[in-house]
């Protein structure tokens, strides 16, 4: 039986249902395309995305995007799984045009008010004020009418989270950078931000995510280089979580391109 299993595993016919099931249940290779999520993603970065995250999509072959069956529970996923949660980094299809792959941090999740005020991120979770009190620091507090504000909720855990201190509020660029009305995010949606916050095509200029449109999350870097094809030999076989337990970001040297991506 062995012997049959392991020649069978040896041919084409075994090693491509073997690869595809990999891709469609487990792991998918994906290239960091942009600068949206620099300094914990950058270009030219390798990871494979863990495809059981958040369930298990429904399995399309690569490239193409030829979905192999059909959505049976009409929420993009084969098994349906845990949502994102606030602060995760999240691959996901991009909901005007679902061929292509994006890459973001959740900062809201279903029930969430969010807001932008001076380029400042500002959160009202759903549990409500009581949380907000026994979860964040005082002075991370923003009482407005009714409700506490967590400012920033993110950036002491996630170093990579930066704003460009270059884009300046002179009608030349979006004004959704700096500020934004609250919003009440959608049951079973995701308000996505990029950690390169003036200079990421993300939520705040195209919508939520709905869970139907998740994938996965990033699992760890295979390999690693840069735009002059230089092997970034410190980030190879790293997860995200460690490259922000290890990176100095504050020595990071930050190159930014002008505009949103």
């Amino acid at each position: 039986m062995l012997n049959k299993l392991y020649r069978w595993s040896s041919s084409w016919t075994g090693t491509i249902v073997i690869v595809l099931t990999i891709i469609f249940f487990i792991a998918q290779a994906f290239v960091i395309p942009s600068g949206s999520m620099k300094n914990t993603l950058l270009i030219g970065d390798m990871l494979f995305v863990k495809k059981f995250s958040y369930g298990i999509p429904t399995p399309r072959i690569p490239w193409i995007e030829v979905k192999v069956l059909p959505d049976f529970n009409d929420n993009g996923h084969l098994i349906e799984g845990p949502r994102p949660q606030r602060g995760d980094i999240v691959v996901f299809r991009y909901p005007k045009n679902e061929t292509i792959h994006y890459v973001k941090r959740a900062v809201a999740t279903g029930g969430d008010i969010v807001a932008i005020k001076d380029k400042h991120l500002l959160l009202h979770p759903k549990e409500g004020n009581e949380f907000v009190k026994a979860n964040y620091p005082k002075e991370n507090i923003l009482e407005v009418g009714d409700k506490l504000w967590v400012i920033d909720p993110y950036r002491k855990d996630h170093p990579g989270i930066h704003n460009d201190e270059n884009v300046v509020d002179n009608n030349l660029n979006p004004s959704e950078l700096f500020n934004m009305m609250p919003i009440i995010v959608p049951e079973d949606e995701t308000f996505m931000m990029g950690d390169n916050r003036d200079h990421s095509n993300d939520s705040r200029f195209w919508g939520t995510v709905p869970y139907k449109f998740i994938v996965g999350k990033p699992w760890f870097i295979y390999f690693s280089w840069s735009e002059d094809k230089e092997i970034r030999w410190d980030r190879v076989l790293k997860t995200v979580e460690t490259l922000e337990e290890t990176v100095d970001f504050e020595k990071f040297k930050i190159e930014h391109q002008e505009g949103i991506y």
